[in-house]
């Protein structure tokens, strides 16, 4: 397939102007293409597997055109979103239509916000480490950059790492348990940079204090023009996009454990410490994310040289219908429970 596949991942932002632009049930076009479309195709199409050479692997990493993609989701998340809340805000509409356009921006947020800020927030460049953070702002989950980067990859599947769910764990408690401990460890990480670096709370380095005062700033501004209940509208969508981006986590890391070695540290992170998918929409629009095995094994891989992990476990379906699956938990465990590796399923047992 040609490299310009992956300009199907705007077809949730097209999906949303869809949305915003129709009215009645038909501003639920977002959340149908995700939840009922993106598995029928993928129930469909035949999964597409490719393993690069390293010229191949270069010869990508040098081809700007995967960052350009990737750069061009800023102008069309925050256009939308802006064409989102001004309809929501003077517009008078149903219900319905109230609740099928915050879905849509709230998936629009998730997979095209949250997704690429996570890509971006993987890169060296501080150029490329900004724009995630201004993608995460609207999504009120900035601190997702520190935790991800220094607290998940380096404790997943372990008991200190939070954004990994446990055997048996519902996905409702997952999102409670995950929110608060991740951005409490935020501030711990926070803290610890600033004590290693000499610094005092009142900083310039404290990017939690920054990121506080970017999200409450949007947040006031929200107010400012649109009052009480566009600032409820802003909270809702922004809410439910880190919701989405937490149940992802639920499926990706679901009842997989590292085994602890004597000296007390865990066992480095192997390509079977994640689930891996390779059904192929979810692929593309996602830019790669559900070939997480390989990006747990390998964090600065950049998602156009991301491989399948045969020997990774292998969730049944693409990440749209795992979602679905995982809001049912006792369906959700028969599936599920049975697929885990016998060696991990011991590790949960000890």
């Amino acid at each position: 397939m040609s490299d310009f596949k992956y300009l199907f991942a705007y077809s949730i932002p097209l999906m949303t102007l869809v949305s915003l632009s129709s009215s009645g049930v038909y501003t639920f076009a977002t959340p149908f293409y995700a939840f009922v479309i993106i598995p029928l195709l993928e129930i469909t199409l035949k999964d597409f597997d490719t393993t690069y050479s390293e010229a191949q692997k270069e010869k990508r990493l040098n081809n700007i055109l995967f960052d350009l993609l990737l750069y061009f989701n800023i102008p069309f998340v925050f256009g939308l979103l802006a064409m989102g809340f001004y309809i929501l805000n003077t517009q008078v509409l149903t219900t319905v239509e109230v609740i099928g356009t915050i879905l849509s921006l709230g998936i629009l947020l998730a997979t095209n916000a949250i997704n690429v800020a996570h890509e971006l927030g993987h890169r060296v460049s501080q150029f490329e480490r900004t724009l995630s953070k201004l993608l995460l702002l609207p999504c009120l989950y900035m601190h997702f950059y520190l935790e991800h980067n220094f607290g998940h990859h380096k404790n997943v599947a372990t008991p200190q790492d939070p954004a990994t769910s446990k055997l048996n764990q519902t996905v409702y408690h997952f999102w409670i348990s995950s929110v608060i401990t991740q951005y409490r460890n935020a501030w711990k990480l926070q803290l610890s940079f600033l004590r290693q670096a000499n610094r005092s709370f009142i900083s310039v380095k404290n990017d939690m204090l920054w990121y506080s005062l970017f999200q409450t700033t949007y947040l006031g501004f929200m107010l400012l023009l649109f009052g009480f209940e566009g600032l409820i509208y802003s909270l809702c969508v922004g809410v439910l996009s880190f919701i989405f981006l937490e149940t992802i986590n639920y499926v990706e890391h679901y009842g997989l454990v590292r085994k602890k070695l004597p000296s007390g540290r865990y066992e480095r992170v192997q390509t079977h410490h994640s689930w891996n998918s390779n059904h192929i929409i979810g692929r593309i629009v996602l830019y790669e994310l559900t070939r997480h095995s390989d990006h747990h094994f390998k964090a600065s891989k950049k998602y156009q040289v991301l491989e399948n992990k045969t020997e990774s476990p292998q969730l049944p379906f693409g990440y749209p219908t795992s979602i679905l699956l995982s809001l049912i938990p006792p369906l959700w465990f028969r599936l599920m429970n049975p697929r885990i590796p016998s060696d991990q399923m011991n590790l949960n047992s000890a």
